[in-house]
């Protein structure tokens, strides 16, 4: 038994014809162009200060554990204590950094993006 398929009718074994590759140097202009500079300009702006206060939000969390004990066990109600609820706001805002995240690609980057790559593509 064989596992190659037949090629399908018409296309005679050969692959597609697909279109030049940029060359490095395309991208090196790519990189230097202004419009590109803006794409990663956004792209920082939105990033940098949200994983800035993301990870001295851990950090808090974490020194409190550590060296905070009792304020970390203070009761709010019920079984709920400080640490559970700080904890749960640790997953709560990762998603909401992903989903702001989200937005902001499509609002902004993505679009930026496309047309960068539309225009390698086209060999502009």
């Amino acid at each position: 038994m064989t596992t190659e398929a037949a090629p399908p009718p018409g296309s005679a074994g050969t692959p597609p014809a697909s279109p030049a590759a940029p060359t490095a140097e395309e991208f090196v202009r790519v990189q230097q162009s202004a419009e590109f500079a803006e794409l990663r300009r956004a792209t920082r702006s939105f990033a940098f200060p949200l994983t800035v206060a993301f990870i001295a939000w851990y950090l808090l969390y974490v020194l409190l554990s550590s060296y905070a004990g009792g304020f970390m066990g203070t009761k709010l109600f019920g079984n709920i204590n400080v640490a559970l609820v700080l904890g749960l706001g640790q997953f709560a805002t990762t998603f909401l950094i992903a989903w702001l995240y989200s937005r902001h690609a499509a609002a902004k980057l993505d679009p930026k993006a496309s047309a960068i790559k539309a225009r390698m593509e086209a060999g502009e």
